[in-house]
């Protein structure tokens, strides 16, 4: 008898190609938006993870505000609401 598998749980963290391509953009447009700290990341070594709440956070604002938003100005976004 199977037994039921256990939820599959998301993600918590997402690699630069894998943020680009949820995006729809390219990984060096990713890549120059965080070098630019316009774009939530952390790096451990030399990997660059993206947290994968920031893009649904981001998308959020979005619709929250009926508006464009910049990423460059997401972190001021993010704390005014």
């Amino acid at each position: 008898m199977a037994t039921d598998p256990s939820p599959v749980r998301p993600r918590t963290w997402l690699t630069v190609e894998e943020t680009a391509a949820e995006l729809g953009l390219s990984a060096m447009t990713i890549y120059r938006a965080i070098s630019a700290n316009a774009f939530p990341a952390v790096r451990v070594g030399r990997r660059i993870c993206v947290p994968a709440a920031a893009i649904e956070e981001l998308a959020g604002a979005a619709v929250d505000r009926g508006s464009v938003i910049d990423t460059a100005d997401w972190r001021q976004v993010l704390a005014t609401g």
